[in-house]
């Protein structure tokens, strides 16, 4: 691929608990009137786009499924083509084994969603699943019954990392010990993924990243996607610390960047620990608020990695309380306008088809064939 220096150019306008309290702790509230009030009309309609992550919710006081999302992007009038689901506690399988209980996510969504197959936009079309990487080896037989229950669409595993000495920054839903990428039973378990053709997506924060390097060397092999632009921090102890933050994130980030089996997704910059106060203003921010706040850390992560290893995430429903889906993707047009054509189709599509293998080859042929 082509790669020009388009993000680095000035543009003109564009500055420098417990599983029921969840939605009510951890995330922002979705308040669907005051997101009416600035939802913006498509930029570029016909842009082909693949969201790389997305997710299902259904929790007290918290419902998003594919209905919901669809509403969503029909709603914002963008050209959604496909869609990557990632694991969200939904749907797990009541009884049974402790450790197949998370196989019921992915059975769910393939079933919620084999009806849209056919249609514009193909829900989930790929398919990111939970194990409990700490169980090494015997991770195998939970793959497989993923696998099986993805009917073709399961492509990976997302086993949360994030941990900070501060645990209000924490959702108790992902929290993690400290050290658990350096865990030998954890890393035992992050190699049985690429025999099975598989990848691994990491939610981890940016003091993290070091960890993240050390697994990704010790697993060359394995297709390793950084989540929400590496866990950006911008509340608590990272509240307004100038550049310290983003000094060590793009550090920790360009180092990632040299091993090419890594790969990083741009967006879900829209929550509560970003700290960015989306959710704060009388109406919700533009598309061109969005774009000025978010330059300086996707614009370096293209810069770094290059549009052929970054994709476009929404993250809703997560980041649904900062802002319209509409208004995001927006943003992120904003953000290419000066990319090459070659550029913008990895960005918006062609990456996430590449990693998540969306053209037709799935996990269980990969794992046979080895």
């Amino acid at each position: 691929m082509n790669r020009t220096n388009w993000w680095c150019r000035p543009k003109v306008g564009l500055g420098s608990i417990d599983h029921e309290m969840n939605a009510q702790t951890n995330y922002l509230p979705v308040r669907e009137q005051w997101l009416a009030k600035g939802a913006e009309p498509p930029i570029d309609p016909g842009l082909p786009i693949i969201d790389a992550h997305h997710h299902f919710y259904e929790r007290p006081g918290w419902t998003y499924l594919a209905d919901d999302y669809l509403a969503d992007v029909r709603e914002s009038g963008h050209n959604l083509e496909a869609s990557v689901y990632m694991q969200a506690l939904t749907r797990y399988f009541t009884d049974g084994p402790e450790h197949r209980k998370p196989v019921g996510e992915t059975v769910y969504v393939a079933k919620a969603t084999r009806k849209d197959e056919r249609l514009a936009p193909q829900l989930c079309k790929g398919i990111v699943g939970y194990v409990d990487l700490r169980q090494g080896a015997a991770v195998r037989e939970i793959l497989e019954a993923h696998v099986a229950a993805g009917e073709g669409r399961f492509r990976g595993v997302r086993h949360l990392t994030t941990w900070d000495a501060d645990t209000s920054l924490v959702n108790p839903l992902s929290a993690a010990p400290r050290g658990l990428l350096l865990d030998a039973r954890y890393r035992a378990g992050v190699s049985q993924l690429a025999p099975m053709g598989l990848s691994y997506d990491a939610w981890l924060f940016f003091h993290q990243l070091p960890e993240l390097a050390d697994l990704a060397r010790a697993n060359p092999d394995t297709t390793i996607v950084v989540n929400h632009c590496g866990g950006v921090l911008g509340i608590g102890a990272y509240a307004d610390p100038g550049r310290a933050v983003f000094n060590q994130w793009s550090t920790s980030m360009r180092a990632l960047a040299q091993l090419p089996n890594v790969f990083v997704k741009l967006g879900g910059l829209g929550m509560r620990i970003n700290g960015f106060g989306f959710d704060k203003g009388e109406r919700p921010p533009s598309s061109l608020q969005l774009a000025q706040a978010w330059k300086p850390w996707i614009h370096s992560c293209i810069e770094m990695f290059g549009a052929d290893r970054c994709m476009f995430e929404s993250n809703f429903p997560v980041d649904k309380g900062s802002y319209p889906f509409g208004n995001g993707w927006n943003a992120f047009k904003r953000m290419t306008e000066d990319a090459s054509a070659e550029e913008r189709e990895a960005l918006f599509r062609g990456t996430a088809t590449s990693v998540y293998r969306l053209g037709g080859s799935d996990a269980a042929s990969a794992a046979t064939a080895r």
